[in-house]
């Protein structure tokens, strides 16, 4: 009997369905260059074949911007047969070297711009093959113009779809492994809950290599929108974007979000739908943000589940609030996005704390979107679910309402005198002065007290503030013993996907 009920999920389906329903309606802007829905297919199906022929049932690591050709890789190495390995463009050769053999990968393709890069991990990797797209000699359009198409699906829809590894800002990179099946339904959920469709335009702010782009390769695809490649962020060439494209969504983390916001070229608009994550923004970012006209949704996620697994679902009761009233309801990481199907904030015991905003305890879930595990590293994956569900290592509260909102991760939480400060909450009381861009807050030793807050701050454009008019400005807000004792004016580390490095800010205050 022939099986009409079940077919294996997988991400590339969604450009199947684009190709039929929406072949010639533009789905790429790279620059000059213009594809449609047929024409991306048409060149994914070729370079799946070119790349089948090399890879030798092996992963396909990837080295490019934010361009169509990290955007093709998204379908064409999976219908290689292979996995796809999305590499950080800001590691160090050394670290992507790393990436590259941890993840057997056979084949590097790599964006002309990359190529010293990519011969330096080809010298301590013999037998990588090497594929360059664009240069003088640009293999890559010689596979989309003319290899044998290829579309494999999966027999298995669990079966390894990529491999990203996570940011190492706590330790040696891990290889996170994705399934097909929470892929696609990843996407779909972006659909849902960014509002994506026909009309949408999508600008690429987020890293492609970041969590596979938060599963946007395939959602905006999904819904048959355009996407709007940008190869670096720059905040001038952003707003231009936005009106010269007509761009009505896109992704960003909040410091990109604080440029952006505080960037001469800044001007409201009609509609642009933004959402965020990797850090909680400032109710003073989202203030600023509203008033621009932008609409922001926060999120929170981790490489391991697929980027989004709570959202702020926004009600339409809150609507009639106060600014600031809706800016803090707004900064809460908020409920589980639809595919994700268990959340929970569990204290050392492994039991549920009370919906009080007050008891916090360690957020955990579970569901079709979350990892099958790391990469050959079976110990680590068993420490991050003992018992089935994923613990993240960020510690939360949740409201009455039902609503998670973060305060700090574990290793984040400052000791001071026996209390604990969570430093997200400092942050944001910093933030909230009309001087400051950003700000993060660290733990520093101190003799008396174990521990005590130290602030590290970025100015706004032309902003002036002493370091002893912050510390009252904090304590106009928070308890006295919460205020920093150390203010330090500078510009912030971060990772390439716009996280603090908080440990970088840790090394420098103990003088290291």
């Amino acid at each position: 009997m022939t099986e009409m009920s079940y077919e294996p999920l997988t991400p590339t389906a969604h450009l199947e369905r684009a190709a039929s329903a929406h072949r010639d309606r533009v789905a790429v802007v790279d620059g000059d260059l213009r594809l449609t829905y047929g024409e991306l297919h048409a060149r994914c199906r070729r370079v799946a074949g070119g790349l089948a022929a090399l890879a030798d049932g092996r992963p396909v690591a990837v080295l490019a911007t934010n361009s169509h050709v990290m955007l093709e890789a998204h379908f064409a190495v999976p219908w290689a047969g292979v996995p796809l390995v999305a590499l950080n463009i800001r590691l160090a050769p050394a670290e992507l070297t790393h990436i590259v053999r941890h993840s057997d990968a056979t084949v590097l393709l790599y964006e002309a711009e990359f190529a010293p890069v990519a011969r330096s991990i080809a010298a301590e990797l013999p037998g990588l093959r090497l594929v360059e797209a664009g240069g003088a000699d640009d293999e890559y359009a010689s596979l989309a113009m003319s290899a044998t198409p290829l579309a494999t699906r999966p027999t298995d829809e669990r079966a390894l779809l990529a491999l990203n590894y996570t940011s190492g800002t706590t330790g040696r990179p891990k290889g996170v492994m994705y399934h097909h099946r929470g892929a696609y339904l990843q996407a779909l959920s972006q659909v849902a809950h960014a509002g994506l469709d026909p009309s949408s335009v999508f600008l690429w702010t987020l890293p492609m290599f970041h969590c596979n782009g938060w599963g946007y390769p395939w959602a905006v695809t999904a819904a048959g929108g355009r996407h709007v490649c940008l190869r670096k962020v720059d905040p001038g060439e952003v707003w231009r974007l936005i009106a010269a494209e007509g761009v009505t969504h896109l992704n960003a983390a909040p410091t990109v979000l604080t440029m952006l916001a505080h960037d001469p070229a800044a001007a409201p608009v009609e509609s642009l739908r933004v959402q965020t994550g990797g850090a909680p923004p400032s109710p003073a970012l989202l203030e600023k943000a509203a008033a621009l006209g932008i609409e922001i949704t926060h999120l929170y996620g981790l490489t391991e589940t697929f980027g989004p697994s709570i959202v702020c679902d926004w009600r339409p009761e809150w609507d009639a609030l106060p600014a600031s009233e809706q800016a803090r309801l707004k900064a809460r990481q908020g409920v589980r996005t639809y595919t994700t199907d268990g959340l929970r904030v569990l204290d050392a015991d492994g039991a549920e704390v009370p919906a009080d905003a007050t008891a916090t305890g360690e957020i955990a879930v579970r569901g079709n979107t979350v990892m099958l595990g790391y990469y050959k590293d079976p110990e680590a994956t068993a420490a991050a679910a003992p018992d089935g569900w994923f613990r993240t290592g960020d510690l939360a509260v949740r409201h009455p309402d039902g609503y998670v909102e973060l305060r700090d991760r574990s290793k984040d939480v400052i000791i001071s005198g026996g209390e604990n400060i969570a430093s997200v909450e400092v942050e944001q009381a910093i933030a909230s002065h009309p001087a400051v861009l950003e700000a993060a807050v660290v733990a520093v030793p101190d003799e008396k007290w174990g521990e005590v807050p130290a602030a590290y701050v970025t100015l706004a454009p032309g902003a002036e503030v002493t370091a002893e008019e912050i510390v009252e400005h904090v304590r106009t807000r928070l308890a006295r013993f919460k205020a920093p004792r150390h203010v330090v004016f500078t510009d912030l580390p971060k990772t390439a996907t716009g996280k603090i490095q908080k440990f970088v800010l840790r090394e420098r205050a103990r003088g290291h």
